[in-house]
């Protein structure tokens, strides 16, 4: 039973994955009407909503694109800083999307801000102290137990970081909208975009509940 369902949360997150890489690749195509770069467009969103203490900066790599609260910088890929088409709006605009939350105390990115040092603390451990929880199963059943909490941290951070993205998308492609930043074929696949890519962290929380029940599966299964 375990087995059936890590194989299915592998094969939905390979076919998510695989859907928003060639969605990305399909809109990086359409270019911008307006000329404007992922970088001018996240200049123009964090002034629009009057934040002046951001800085949008490049960063290497590919799907590197992130916002940081720590000192509030918004890094986008070279692709997305340098490039003038809708997938590249629609990721910049995205991160700012996560900078107006910050502003603006949205208390679920607060939440998840609260449990990154937790989680951080359980990812570098938890791997370790589940297999050997397994290992030791008949003989010291709790070290598993204290796997399965530390997972849940993580799983419980899954979880949160679902409104996290959805609003930030929702921000992102209103201000694109209201601001008429692109055209109906431009916004429709920016929308399209963040769709898919909010599907990606939609199929991770549900492996990690799934993986979540697995282990607590085998916590109860010892009684049997």
């Amino acid at each position: 039973m375990g087995f059936i369902l890590m194989g299915i949360i592998m094969l939905a997150s390979w076919l998510v994955g695989a859907r928003l890489k060639s969605k990305f690749e399909k809109y990086s195509k359409l270019q911008l009407q307006n000329g404007m770069s992922g970088a001018e467009i996240a200049q123009k969103m964090l002034a629009d909503h009057g934040i002046r203490d951001v800085r949008v900066i490049s960063t290497p790599g590919r799907l590197t694109d992130h916002y940081n609260p720590a000192d509030k910088t918004v890094n986008l890929s070279e692709a997305v800083y340098n490039e003038r088409n809708a997938a590249a709006a629609a990721v910049a605009a995205h991160e700012v999307g996560h900078a107006v939350q910050h502003a603006t105390a949205y208390r679920w990115l607060e939440m998840r801000s609260k449990l990154v040092p937790v989680v951080s603390v359980a990812s570098s451990y938890m791997q370790w102290i589940l297999l050997a929880g397994i290992l030791m199963l008949n003989t010291f059943p709790q070290l598993l137990l204290v796997g399965i909490i530390l997972f849940a941290m993580t799983t419980l951070f899954s979880i949160i970081t679902l409104p996290v993205e959805y609003d930030a998308s929702h921000r992102a492609l209103k201000w694109l909208e209201n601001k008429h930043m692109l055209t109906q074929q431009e916004h429709a696949g920016a929308k399209d975009s963040l769709t898919w890519a909010a599907r990606t962290y939609l199929v991770a929380a549900l492996a990690s509940i799934g993986t979540l029940l697995y282990y607590l599966m085998i916590y109860m299964g010892r009684r049997n």
